[in-house]
């Protein structure tokens, strides 16, 4: 008998253990709202090798929207990941950085690449994307976020509440902009990818 309630008990935690996890694959993001945005002590200022052309761009970041993506920009700032990518994707919206592969002379995989460190959960909120927003790339999975982010470039209203916005710029967006206007590869089969290489320097975590 107590064999058998101790295999009935065991049988249980299995099914309920199985059960959370689906559960927990099949559950929505929670969506942070109403809180407005602080900035955090430390702010990021990414610095082009081309400082001439394109400056410096500064950004507050936000940790009390997302805590964890913001946690991990400074992580990977600080080991020295971003130095040397470049900005990948340009258009009328948005730039986009952050990603290893463009370190390569392979054009052919930019967008594609990430830090060795495990995606983040996605950390959604009310505040809109408009223009100097900073946000975190990620693919369909809506929590794979992990090193590739954007500054947007106009308001976009359908990326509200859908993509994890970590900061916004507070100096530097007509330095952003002038990279929005840089000639793209389109001869090359990217109506998006700058047509020469848009290099970060580094990107340091100074006080704000």
């Amino acid at each position: 008998m107590n064999r058998l309630i101790i295999f009935l008990l065991a049988a249980s935690l299995l099914v309920m253990t199985g059960c959370g996890v689906q559960k927990s694959k099949s559950s929505k993001p929670i969506i942070k709202t109403g809180v407005t945005p602080q900035a955090d002590p430390e702010a990021a200022v990414i610095e082009f090798e081309n400082s001439g052309a394109y400056g410096s761009v500064k950004i507050e970041l936000y940790s009390n929207i997302a805590p964890e993506m913001v946690k991990r920009f400074k992580v990977l700032a600080a080991q020295g990941f971003y130095d040397g990518t470049t900005i990948h994707r340009i258009n009328d919206s948005v730039i986009q950085g952050g990603d290893p592969n463009s370190k390569d002379a392979d054009p052919s995989n930019d967008g594609m690449g990430q830090s060795s460190l495990p995606d983040l959960r996605a950390e959604f909120s009310d505040i809109p994307y408009e223009r100097g927003i900073v946000g975190a790339a990620r693919s369909t999975d809506v929590n794979s976020a992990n090193s590739q982010f954007f500054i947007t470039m106009k308001r976009v209203p359908g990326w509200d509440r859908s993509y994890t916005v970590f900061g916004r710029v507070i100096e530097g967006i007509s330095n952003a902009a002038t990279i929005q206007g840089a000639p793209t590869d389109r001869a090359g089969g990217s109506p998006e990818r700058p047509l020469d290489d848009i290099r970060i320097k580094t990107i340091k975590i100074v006080p704000r």
